[in-house]
């Protein structure tokens, strides 16, 4: 079976689609038919990164809708921008 192609609205090229819709409701959706694979697993990261930052716990509706509003903007809006005063861990 062929993978599935979409044309990624975050990459702006033509990529392989989620095997399954990642997150519920519309917004999932409009994930599955509009990013690829390699954009979501940045998502995944840029997601862990603010968690850690603003110390987020996804069992609490807020923070949960914060995530949800975040995720929006990173794919469909001007970007999810990271903390004030986020730091990369230099890795070196």
């Amino acid at each position: 079976m062929a993978e599935r192609m979409v044309n990624c609205v975050l990459l702006e090229e033509e990529l392989p689609g989620l095997a399954f819709q990642s997150y519920p409701g519309d917004l999932g959706k409009r994930i599955f038919e509009n990013v690829s694979q390699q954009a979501w697993m940045q998502w995944m990261k840029h997601q862990t990164m603010l968690i850690n930052e603003n110390r987020l716990s996804p069992m609490e509706p807020a923070h949960r809708k914060f995530l949800e509003g975040e995720m929006e903007k990173y794919f469909f809006g001007e970007g999810s921008e990271k903390p004030e005063g986020y730091v990369p861990e230099n890795k070196n």
